[in-house]
């Protein structure tokens, strides 16, 4: 039975019109090659753990203090320990008891904010992290180490270097990331084998809310219109996707034809 992505068109119409340009076509029938899944699946896997990594840094920076920054380091460090040492643990821990524990220090007046979205952007993304070793298991990929993408580092690099623009970038950029992984997610559903197809339609909602609570942080925090720096990064955003890219990762752009 073909995937079908009818009923989430109405979630998917923002995320489209937020986007800067689809993804090509040519990085579609790439990453549609079975010799390029494990590739797929392994950059799917440390993006999940990119992400939530980049959620702690947020909260750690601007909403806790330093006891609970501890906490939430020990949260990821399992996902961690795989991912940089190849050490096997226990996942997931005490995440459940750990969300009791945090609450936003005083003196900025979105802490509480940045709190309750990033928590739980951070239990999502390692849950999926978690699913996506479940499927390579399945289809009988190993983990291995594998360099980043571009993406990240092309956007980051254009952040300001002055609060609280730079907050302010930061979560743009993280409204962009999560906006094209959904996007990607949906092109990516009805190309590859039905139950990774499955997996990534079950994805589609909580990346388009992680889009949303970034975008919605950014314009809490600038208190003013940023309309023209989500323009920036919508441009840059397109530039980075759409350009030729020689490495082929879940975020590359264009690939590199010989």
């Amino acid at each position: 039975m073909a995937v079908s992505l009818s009923q989430y068109q109405t979630l998917l119409d923002p995320i489209q019109a937020f986007l800067g340009c689809a993804t090509p076509d040519s990085w579609l029938t790439e990453a549609a090659k079975p010799q390029n899944l494990a590739l797929l699946l392994i950059d799917h896997c440390n993006c999940e753990l990119k992400a939530a990594q980049t959620a702690v840094w947020l909260i750690r920076r601007y909403a806790v203090d330093n006891d609970a920054g501890k906490a939430l380091l020990a949260w990821v460090k399992p996902y961690e320990d795989l991912v940089y040492r190849k050490v096997q643990g226990e996942l997931g821990g005490a995440k459940n008891a750990l969300i009791g524990e945090l609450a936003a220090k005083k003196g900025f007046a979105h802490g509480a904010d940045i709190l309750d979205k990033m928590v739980r952007l951070i239990k999502e993304e390692l849950h999926h992290f978690e699913q996506v070793l479940e499927l390579m298991a399945a289809k009988g990929v190993p983990y291995d180490s594998l360099s980043a993408a571009r993406y990240a580092k092309g956007l980051i690099g254009a952040v300001r270097d002055h609060e609280p623009w730079t907050l302010v970038d930061k979560l743009i950029v993280g409204a962009f990331i999560e906006a094209r992984s959904c996007e990607r997610f949906a092109r990516l559903a009805p190309l590859l084998d039905e139950d990774i197809g499955r997996f990534y339609v079950s994805l589609l909602r909580s990346e388009a809310r992680h889009y949303q609570d970034y975008l919605t942080l950014a314009r809490q925090v600038a208190g003013t219109d940023i309309d023209d720096r989500v323009a920036f990064f919508r441009e840059l955003e397109a530039e980075l996707i759409q350009s030729p890219d020689p490495q082929f990762r879940f975020h590359s752009g264009a690939p590199v034809t010989a």
